[in-house]
This record gives C-alpha cells, sequence and structure tokens, in this order.
C-alpha cells in the first residue's frame, strides 16, 4: 500500500530513517538528496552511472536502468516516497513506482512536459484563462504536414517532439526547403514548427504545489542562454517589469494546476520586443535557473522539492538577498589551445559574496554542467560588479 503522508522529519520506519527515492543521479538529485539529508531523511538513488553526483553521495545507490524491474521494486521497497531529478526518466517507471509509493510529480505530467506537442496543446488551454500563449506553431508528423505548414510560421524553429535538451534536436529554418531538409535530418519524427518571434529577454519561473493544491512561487528568474545552454541567471527587484513578473508567476501556477501537478515545476518564458510574454516550455523538477535559491532564499527549491514529496507545509519562500547565478561548464577547465588548465578558484573565492557549487562529477567536457557560481549580496549593483570580475577571471563571456 502506498506509504501514508506526510512523512515527518525524525520520522522512524521499521526502526530507521525515514528514506526518499530519487530516479536520476545528476546534479539536481545530488542537491536534493543535500536537501533531504539536512532534514533527516535518508536517500536511495537509483541511475546507470555508478560514479553519478547524487549516487555518491546518498545513504544508499541502485546501479541499474530506470526501466530495470527489479530495480524498480529495490526501490519502492526501500523508499517511503519517491521523485525525479530529470524530465527524461520513463513515465512509465513512475507510473509503476506509483503503485507501491507516493511519487511526485506523478507519471501523467511528466509524460506532457516529455512531449513537446502535449506540452504546448496544454498551454494553448491554459492560455484561455492566463492570456499567456505559446508562439504560433505547427506539428509536423508527416510529409502532408510539412506540405501544410503555413508560410507565416518561417522562419521558424524545428525542434524534436521528444528527448530534447539544452537546445539539441533543434535547428533554425527560413524557408521551406530548409523545413523539409531539416525534419529529414532529424529522422522524419514528430516535430514542432515554431514560428520565430523577436525576442527581448528570456525568463522562468518556479512553482512547488502540494497534494493539498497549496502552491508558492519563487521570483521570476532572468535568463540568457548560449549555445542553447543557460549561461546566466538574474534574480534581484527590477530584473523583469514587476507587472510582467506577476503575469509569468501567475500562468505558472495556472498551468500547475490545470494538471494538478505535484512537485516543483519550472516553465520558462520568452518576452518579446513589444512586451509580450510567450510560453516556451516546462521542466518537471527543480531547474538549472533555481540554483540561486540554495544561497539567495531562505527556502531553496529543491527544499520545496523534499517537502512537495513528503507532504510536509509550503510556507511562501522569501528572498533575502540579490543573486546573480554563472553556470559552470567544462569549457572553463581547457584553455583556448585546448590543453587542460587549472581555474582560479582562489582568485574567484576571494570575491565577496562568491559562493562555488561543484557538483562532483569527475570528468570535465566541453558543454557539460559542472558546476555553478552564484553570487549575493545587498543589491543588484554590487553582485552585478563581482559576477562579471568572477566572468572576467573565468573566461565567460560577459553579460
Amino acid at each position: 500500500m502506498p506509504t501514508p503522508l506526510p512523512l515527518l522529519p525524525g520520522q522512524l520506519i521499521d526502526g530507521r530513517p525515514v528514506m526518499l527515492g530519487v530516479l536520476g543521479g545528476g546534479q539536481l538529485g545530488r542537491m536534493f538528496v543535500h536537501a533531504a539529508q539536512a532534514l533527516g531523511y535518508e536517500t536511495v538513488v537509483l541511475d546507470p552511472d555508478r560514479h553519478s553526483p547524487a549516487g555518491r553521495i546518498s545513504h544508499h545507490f541502485i546501479e541499474a536502468d530506470y526501466r530495470d524491474a527489479d530495480a524498480l521494486r529495490e526501490l519502492a521497497a526501500r523508499a517511503a516516497a519517491i521523485t525525479t531529478e530529470f524530465e527524461n526518466v520513463p513515465a512509465e517507471a513512475l507510473a509503476e513506482l506509483a503503485r507501491a509509493r507516493p511519487v511526485a510529480p506523478a507519471a501523467g505530467a511528466v509524460a506532457i512536459a516529455q512531449d513537446r506537442i502535449r506540452e504546448k496543446a496544454h498551454f494553448a488551454r491554459c492560455a484561455e484563462r492566463s492570456g499567456v500563449a505559446p508562439a504560433p506553431y505547427a506539428v509536423i508528423e508527416s510529409e502532408a504536414d510539412l506540405a501544410d505548414v503555413p508560410a507565416d510560421l518561417l522562419p521558424g524553429i524545428l525542434k524534436t517532439a521528444r528527448l530534447g535538451y539544452d537546445g539539441k534536436g533543434q535547428a533554425r529554418v527560413a524557408t521551406r526547403g530548409e523545413l523539409a531538409a531539416a525534419w529529414r535530418g532529424m529522422g522524419g519524427v514528430a516535430c514542432v514548427l515554431e514560428q520565430l518571434l523577436p525576442l527581448a529577454l528570456e525568463c522562468s519561473v518556479i512553482v512547488a504545489r502540494g497534494r493539498d493544491g497549496q502552491v508558492v512561487a519563487l521570483p521570476v528568474q532572468r535568463n540568457l542562454h548560449r549555445g542553447g545552454i543557460l549561461s546566466v541567471t538574474e534574480v534581484y527587484e527590477g530584473n523583469v517589469p514587476r507587472a510582467l513578473a506577476s503575469q509569468a508567476q501567475a500562468a505558472t501556477v495556472d498551468i500547475a494546476n490545470q494538471l494538478g501537478y505535484v512537485g516543483v515545476l519550472c516553465v520558462e518564458y520568452f518576452v518579446l520586443q513589444d512586451g509580450r510574454l510567450v510560453v516556451n516550455e516546462m521542466a518537471p523538477r527543480p531547474h538549472n535557473s533555481g540554483h540561486y535559491t540554495v544561497d539567495a532564499c531562505d527556502a531553496s527549491q529543491f527544499d520545496l522539492q523534499v517537502r512537495t514529496l513528503a507532504g510536509l507545509p509550503l510556507p511562501q519562500p522569501r528572498q533575502h538577498s540579490a543573486a546573480i547565478m554563472l553556470n559552470l561548464l567544462g569549457d572553463l577547465w581547457f584553455d583556448a589551445a585546448g590543453a587542460p588548465r587549472t581555474v582560479p578558484w582562489p582568485d574567484v573565492l576571494a570575491l565577496p559574496g562568491a559562493h562555488l557549487h561543484l557538483y562532483g562529477k569527475t570528468e570535465a567536457r566541453r558543454g557539460r554542467k559542472m558546476g555553478h557560481l552564484t553570487f549575493t549580496g545587498p543589491d543588484a549593483a554590487s553582485v552585478r560588479e563581482r559576477a562579471l570580475a568572477a566572468a572576467a577571471l573565468l573566461g565567460i563571456e560577459a553579460f
């Protein structure tokens, strides 16, 4: 039978502290494990990589594929409740686990986030209430769909419906010929073509929703992507216009409510040059743009993930410091000629307000997320000055 909730800090089950499970052993799982352990929970991680960042620090680690039936049974036997740290975990694995244990987020919500076609349909339905719609788009699943694409969707961005992240599975196309070539180059899989819009900036909102329907929202994050990967997140008063921030938060709450979502959810938005807000995509988990919350808020996105999973109260988080986060990719571990280099951490850590988080990955590779660096301070100006100084030391392009 499913575990009764709430699961309380310090609670014992069969003489042992409550154990919380997570599918996925990456950096998001690692930070979930830290947050769970801080509240006194034990943790178990399932991941196919024996050197996974979360698996290396968890009380128990199951090295297995996410579809391994025996491993899923062991996870359900050990964990009183289970979450996931990445959106491409098989939804059917979550559904199987939910037969025995509370699982958040639910398989149905994750399945929608895994499929851009279903995701955009959900956004379009929510837009009837919130007024925040996705970019104009067309679904392409066949040669006939190619021929029927409206002319006003070009130029556009072609995206695979499934398994796309960090800019992967995407191509910019300006003509019907480029569109056809790109779609065939992607193997003719189901895709979405989005109209290319004039962007002013990008932002995201993270909410946490409990099983009782209570929702809390974190501040709006202003994001800068480079090469399809998040590079910089800025969070302070005035990072986006106040009315726009309120609209984005309200739209995100509505998206979560209409899903009946339980857990931490991030929704990414475009702000157009004319000031309109457009919803882009969602991630059914904590998000790279929310890492600043560990150092700048009284409850981090990972604290909220633990609370929603365990059925604990959700007080409104408070941001106590202005913050700028720099993503640290494996490129920083190499010089311009491609030779390994020593990253100047002593100089970076000499800057006031620096909080370095490395994820315990044993091999640096270009484009691989190795850690993040958050600067906090009393105001945006001082935080920006120090973050720019760190970027110069590290060889990160100014922003």
